[in-house]
């Protein structure tokens, strides 16, 4: 019997092992490519006829053949079979039945190794370009947020300890600084990803006059291939869209664990809004904040998937090995969690509500304000590492009494530093020392605006 119902069974005698089809397909999972497929086949048949290999009609019958399965699959009426493997050989199995022999021409001068390439790189492509959108938004969403809290203060911390006093706004567009660059380290990686691979046929090129310029005209695509063996081996585009992948993802994470802390009542910045919450079965006071959680922990799934194509890769002879099948349900995986993980947070982020009260509260434990007293007295004359100490001895002494460094009286300041006068008091308001910060990029008021209108500006770019 053979192999007669698959593109390639000339070859073979003996079908395929029942459990060997079901591990090697893939058409479970990579039907999602459909539309890429189908675009490249399309480009693929006019580039062959403006090259002379087929008639004009015989490519206009292949497209028109394309459009209809397009539809099929698009209303679900389009039936996938496990026995043609993947998305591509159901595609061209449908196209014959549809519009006869003509479409066993379509794969004239192409292998399944560089129509796979293209098709995927189409495809991470645009799913990359959404997870830009969704970046977009959720900047935007950070710095309208940002915009409404830049008298909002808060402490804030290295080490998770109290540093010095910051405004909101400055924390929200250190996060918004975040996305706007892995937005733009995606959109410098699809200049790499949407590279045409067609042409370079299995390995070695083809005999036939090809034109993959052609083809990448017709795709919007930025080149073609410079080596027909890397052009059906290469995934790293796909590594570098992983790779984006787990930075936004870094960065959501960091998010969620600011978010978390915030929540607890011990902090009590933030109040979970309810849709972005779930309760306890058996504490009725409970308001977790599981989403937060779920995607800090679907962070370690999206670095897994790198990882996991890192590895399959790195052992890989030229040129094509079956082991790059291996390379789109990680992707898919990854798609998945980044769209939603993106797009959840931006409407957690829209609907949060911030308590300002709160936060002005924690100002007064932790001696936020000790920097500006190093400074006043660096001002006055005294070198940084003799302030440094002096203020020192000020926080022991505040923390001896338990109370700020504000509450010590004058004559105690004194004690420690004859330099010290009562105009140090509106020094160590917490209010001016975020006002003093006005360098490039700090947290006074003239950089954080600079930092919205900035970012304002890119967000009406394109």
């Amino acid at each position: 019997m053979g192999n007669k119902g698959t593109m390639w069974g000339g070859r073979f005698a003996a079908g395929t092992d029942a459990l060997v089809q079901e591990y090697t397909e893939s058409v479970s999972y990579d039907r999602a490519l459909y539309r890429q497929d189908i675009a490249g086949s399309k480009a693929h048949a006019r580039m062959l006829a403006r090259q002379g290999v087929l008639q004009a009609a015989e490519a206009e019958q292949i497209c028109a053949g394309l459009d209809a399965i397009l539809q099929e699959i698009e209303q679900g009426t389009f039936a996938w079979k496990v026995a043609l493997e993947d998305v591509h050989m159901n595609i061209e199995s449908r196209l014959t039945e549809l519009v006869g022999d003509v479409g066993k021409k379509l794969h004239t001068g192409r292998s399944r190794n560089d129509q796979v390439a293209l098709g995927f790189r189409l495809f991470v492509s645009a799913r990359t370009q959404e997870w830009r959108h969704l970046l977009r938004h959720l900047v935007a969403v950070l710095v309208t947020t940002a915009d409404a809290h830049k008298e909002t203060l808060l402490p804030g911390c290295t080490h998770l300890q109290p540093a010095q006093p910051v405004s909101l706004a400055q924390h929200l567009l250190a996060y918004a600084a975040m996305f706007r660059r892995d937005f733009d380290r995606l959109a410098d990686g699809d200049k790499r990803t949407r590279v045409c691979p067609l042409g370079a046929a299995a390995l070695a090129g083809t005999t036939y006059p090809l034109s993959p310029a052609f083809v990448a005209e017709q795709l919007d695509m930025a080149g073609v291939f410079s080596n027909s063996m890397d052009a059906v081996s290469d995934r790293d585009f796909a590594l570098e869209a992983l790779f984006g992948a787990s930075l936004i993802m870094a960065h959501l994470s960091r998010l969620c664990e600011d978010l978390i802390i915030w929540a607890n009542p011990a902090f009590g910045f933030v109040r979970l809004p309810d849709g972005y919450a779930t309760g306890s079965s058996i504490m009725p006071q409970k308001k977790n904040p599981d989403v937060a959680e779920l995607m800090r922990g679907k962070t370690g799934r999206v670095y897994g998937a790198l990882m996991g194509l890192l590895t399959t890769l790195k052992g890989l002879p030229m040129t094509y090995n079956r082991d790059l099948q291996e390379d789109k349900e990680p992707f898919l995986d990854t798609d998945k969690t980044v769209s939603a993980s993106l797009a959840l947070m931006a409407g957690m982020m829209e609907a949060m509500v911030f308590v300002p009260q709160r936060m002005e509260a924690a100002l007064e434990r932790g001696f936020l304000n000790a920097t500006e007293l190093a400074d006043y007295l660096v001002g006055k004359g005294m070198p940084f590492r003799e302030a440094h100490h002096h203020t020192g001895a000020a926080v022991a002494l505040a923390e001896a009494r338990g109370v700020t460094l504000e509450a010590l009286p004058l004559a105690d300041l004194q004690h420690i530093s004859p330099l010290i006068t009562d105009d140090v008091y509106p020094v160590l308001a917490h209010k001016a020392a975020v006002a003093r910060r006005n360098t490039s990029g700090g947290t006074g008021p003239q950089p954080v605006a600079a930092q919205i209108a900035a970012l304002q500006a890119w967000l009406q770019v394109e």
